[in-house]
């Protein structure tokens, strides 16, 4: 016997997969990768790839972004601890002369099969690490669990900065701090840290002419560590050299005027006077072309996705996702910041991209896992609230 079964529409099987997205953090990221696209089309003309590969790029993030934001957050969670200790154990095997691939005499790169970065794993794992374990002592918290978290936190962190790889130490540190944070770290320990960090930098600024001397070593620093900074506090004393980046950088900013220069027509950006202007420098080609409004713009959609990211965070049903999205969406902060800062000539420069406007396809994929993660978390609210 024949039956004949009416099928539903295609957008009626699919609705469920999509139920419970966050649509106002999926507008901000689209807006802010369409920002990145038209940036990266004139950065990159002179480089047909460019643009046609962080296309590509952003693609491969969009199915990140929606294969992570199926999985609930419970099996994130069960995803801690291995992707945390497979990372470290990637991180020693780095370290291990012969084995670890160094170049541009930095050694952070592994071949498995395929090459990697065993620090990109670090930037997910951590937060899900120390989310993890304040998931377990949540209700009966002391401080030893936060001296735990410390120390699970700079393990990774001290071999990261071992490789040498300043950049991406830091954005480890922050976002396992930011889960400390989030999980009561007391003001108590945050303030003085703070008022020594101030105390330190203004030691640096006032004692510049003294330490930056090529005679003077800065213990625990590499020489190339240290000529950032010291090109940072004074780049004219080696504009053709070592401050170059920053000089450049700065003159691309300040060209740009209110408005900008108009779109495709950064003089800066074109006669390649900035280095780097796909990846690290874009933000300088950025605000060459569109001035201090489109500046504006920009900081706005990141100040639009950190807050929505932290609100996701407060509506999350439980405290591994409540810390897990709260670290998440604080890193976009990092992010932005300190890519802003060291093009600005106010941090040094460190290599770290600007979210969705630089140039990489690990840093997309990353960003993609991050903002997955945050769907996750707003999807599980949803079903917990019908």
């Amino acid at each position: 016997m024949n039956q004949t079964f009416d099928k539903p529409p295609l957008w009626i099987r699919i609705k469920p997969i999509f139920q419970g997205f966050d649509w106002p953090l999926l507008l901000v990221v689209t807006i802010m990768c369409a920002i990145g696209l038209v940036t990266m089309y004139s950065a990159g003309y002179d480089n047909g790839t460019r643009f046609g590969d962080q296309s590509r790029n952003m693609i491969l993030a969009a199915v990140v972004l929606f294969v992570v934001a199926q999985v609930p957050p419970q099996r994130l969670m069960a995803l801690a601890v291995p992707l945390y200790v497979v990372g470290v154990i990637l991180l020693i095997l780095t370290a291990i002369p012969h084995v670890g691939i160094t170049k541009k005499g930095a050694t952070r790169w592994l071949n498995i099969g395929m090459v990697i970065q065993p620090s990109e794993i670090l930037k997910i794992a951590m937060p899900l690490m120390l989310a993890w374990w304040f998931q377990r002592r949540e209700g009966h918290r002391s401080p030893k669990d936060f001296l735990i978290a410390g120390g699970l936190l700079l393990v990774p962190a001290a071999l990261i900065l071992k490789q040498p790889d300043l950049g991406t130490a830091m954005l480890v540190m922050s976002s396992g701090l930011y889960v400390m944070f989030f999980a009561g770290l007391s003001w108590r320990l945050i303030l003085p840290v703070l008022l020594a960090g101030a105390l330190g930098i203004s030691a640096l600024v006032y004692s510049e002419s003294k330490i930056c001397q090529p005679e003077v070593s800065w213990i625990g620093l590499h020489d190339y560590q240290k000529n950032r900074v010291c090109t940072l506090l004074d780049p004219t004393k080696d504009p053709l050299g070592k401050g170059f980046h920053i000089i450049q950088g700065m003159i691309a900013i300040g060209s740009g005027g209110v408005t900008g220069k108009g779109y495709m027509k950064g003089t800066q950006t074109h006669l390649e006077f900035i280095p780097e202007r796909t990846t690290d420098f874009v933000f300088a080609a950025y605000s060459e072309e569109f001035g201090l409004a489109g500046c504006l713009t920009l900081m706005v959609g990141f100040l639009a996705l950190i807050f929505r990211g932290l609100y996701i965070a407060s509506q999350a049903p439980s405290l591994f996702s409540r810390l897990l999205a709260g670290s998440v969406s604080l890193s976009f902060f990092t992010y932005a910041f300190v890519n802003m800062g060291m093009v600005s000539g106010i941090l040094p420069v460190v290599g770290i991209p600007l979210p969705f406007i630089s140039y990489g396809g690990t840093a997309m994929v990353t960003l993609g896992l991050g903002i997955g993660m945050l769907m996750s978390i707003a999807k599980s609210r949803g079903l917990m609230q019908r």
